[in-house]
């Protein structure tokens, strides 16, 4: 990626809070871990179903635990935080950080959501960053093997109990929020919904700029602040992101600040066209990564269009 932001992206991503193989076979385990209250209030009544409408007034209690999956020989570290009260079957998000972020990316959006009736699951990406939690090296990740990661993760959710299997929605920041628009492509059936934060669309043309071909990639190179591996480029030299999103014909909700040097507002702009429905809400003065008054009307889209993305059928 372009030189002269480095820093500033290392910078942005400190400020805002971040310490930022194919056949799957799925397995978990939840430990207790220290819980988050919320104001509690009365939810509306819970349809035959078990699930309950979301109450916009609502502040629902939640707890806090770890839980696992499995991608092959590699254990994925996650947190899911499940409110309590909110129904036998609640609606359920999946958070994705970027490059070189961890699980901790989302926490400021999942203890919303999960306030709001959500469970949410934020998780490391295997090899997403040197301090990950997860398996894996930073030397053989790249945007598919993390798409894999978050299929595996999927099916994991998927046997939650307390999850509403129809109600399934993906959102991922940068790099996450590339892997979260191409997996809820790969699996539209399975997904309601992709909420991306300055989705790292860019990924393909920063390969195509540091290497004209497949050869002139090194087996090891210095990426940013974090080594990679050749795959990491080689994997996207000849790929075509938008073509590969657009087949996700659902709504999509994009959110981005229009002044985000690391990944151009115009990426997502772009993203407009290549979605048959998608709704790009844009952060006047905001960089990459939200925090503060950004982050909170952010949340305020997320849960606008979660609440009326519901499936009650």
């Amino acid at each position: 990626m372009r030189k002269g932001i480095y820093a500033l992206m290392l910078l942005t991503l400190i400020l805002s809070g971040c310490a930022e193989k194919n056949s799957s076979s799925v397995s978990s385990e939840m430990q207790p871990v220290p819980s988050v209250a919320a104001e509690e209030s009365e939810s509306l009544p819970a349809a035959e179903s078990g699930r309950v409408q979301r109450n916009e007034a609502a502040a629902y209690s939640y707890e806090t635990r770890e839980l696992y999956a499995r991608r092959d020989e590699n254990q994925i570290y996650g947190v899911i935080y499940v409110p309590q009260g909110a129904g036998e079957q609640m609606p359920a998000v999946i958070f994705s950080h970027g490059f070189g972020g961890n699980h901790q990316v989302g926490a400021q959006y999942a203890e919303a959501l999960a306030a709001k009736g959500y469970v949410v699951y934020c998780f490391d990406f295997c090899g997403g960053s040197p301090g990950s939690k997860s398996d894996g090296s930073t030397l053989e990740m790249s945007i598919f093997t993390e798409q894999t990661d978050l299929e595996a993760v999927l099916r994991m959710i998927q046997e939650q109990p307390f999850v509403d299997n129809d109600n399934i929605f993906l959102m991922g920041t940068s790099m996450g929020g590339a892997v979260s628009a191409i997996t809820a492509a790969d699996h539209e059936d399975e997904i309601q919904g992709a909420i991306l934060l300055y989705p790292a669309f860019v990924l393909t043309d920063d390969a195509k700029e540091q290497f004209e071909s497949a050869e002139d990639i090194p087996d090891t190179y210095y990426h940013m602040w974090m080594t990679v591996g050749r795959i990491f480029a080689e994997d996207l030299l000849n790929y075509d992101i938008y073509e590969a999103i657009s087949t996700y014909k659902k709504d999509v909700l994009l959110i981005h600040g229009d002044a985000d040097s690391i990944v151009p507002l115009s990426y997502s702009e772009r993203a407009l066209k290549a979605y048959t429905s998608a709704q790009l809400e844009i952060l006047p003065g905001a960089g990459h990564g939200f925090s503060g008054e950004d982050a909170q009307q952010a949340i305020g889209w997320m849960l606008e269009y979660l609440n009326a993305h519901i499936n009650f059928d």
